[in-house]
């Protein structure tokens, strides 16, 4: 199954106090749905609401980028946090963004771990269903952004919770369809020509070339572009450009 329509998001808001990460006031000229930092790996109270306002403006999906508590690293460092913590924290992390959300007349539409948390939950179960519990804890039945099979989609259908799959533009796949963890060499893309090329086979045929060179089977309903990749305005831009060129509406899921 190919989509018709295919949702673009990026990391935003990943900055603290006067250290900004993103362009997010660009990125959200571009983007159909804006993962927003909520404070633990990156992020405060005023870059929250500022970018759910700008968010708001121009009508794009607020979800809640939720993490370890880890600023020194970036949310980046492999944590283990009891899973009632953990709960706790989601649902924390899903509170505080939902104020600025509401605030600039729009809501927390979903959720979607982030570094760290984002890999652990592909296939920690018992980590993947602490996410779930803080998205319940919540009050709100937010649909779980995350990777096609993930112990997390498992989680959240077995919770009756709705699943985004996801597919990355600017990373690399192995071989079974994980992300080539950042440490490795090519882990991260930046050629632009490269990375539409893959945005566009994901979107219309539900393939995309490994790291080895062999093709793997990825069918995302929402295609991320990282805020943090060197050049990500022009190249969300080119990606957003080659989607539509193709033939593929660019648009929020629903």
């Amino acid at each position: 199954m190919t989509w018709a329509s295919i949702d673009l998001n990026a990391d935003l808001g990943e900055g603290f106090g006067q250290w900004r990460l993103t362009d997010d006031e660009q990125l959200l000229s571009v983007v159909t749905s804006a993962n927003v930092a909520c404070g633990f790996h990156a992020g405060d109270a005023v870059t929250m609401r500022r970018v759910c306002e700008l968010a708001a403006e121009r009508s794009v999906r607020i979800g809640a980028h939720v993490a370890y508590r880890d600023l020194a690293g970036f949310g980046r460092r492999a944590m283990d946090v009891p899973f009632d913590e953990l709960a706790a924290e989601v649902a924390y992390q899903i509170g505080a963004l939902e104020v600025f959300a509401r605030s600039a007349g729009s809501r927390v539409a979903y959720v979607k771990p982030h570094g760290a948390l984002y890999n652990r939950v592909v296939r920690d179960e018992e980590q993947a269903a602490a996410v779930v519990d803080g998205v319940l804890l919540s009050g709100e039945r937010l649909p779980l952004l995350g990777l096609p099979g993930s112990a997390l989609h498992v989680a959240a259908e077995k919770a009756g919770l709705p699943v985004v799959t996801e597919g990355f533009a600017d990373r690399a796949y192995t071989a079974e369809g994980a992300l080539v963890p950042r440490g490795r060499e090519g882990a991260v893309l930046t050629d632009a020509s490269a990375v539409v090329d893959r945005s566009v086979s994901m979107a219309r045929f539900g393939v995309v070339g490994s790291l080895c060179g062999r093709s793997v089977s990825v069918r995302p309903r929402s295609l991320c572009v990282h805020g943090d990749t060197p050049g990500a305005v022009a190249l969300a831009r080119q990606v957003r450009r080659g989607l539509e060129g193709a033939g593929v509406r660019v648009g929020a899921f629903a």
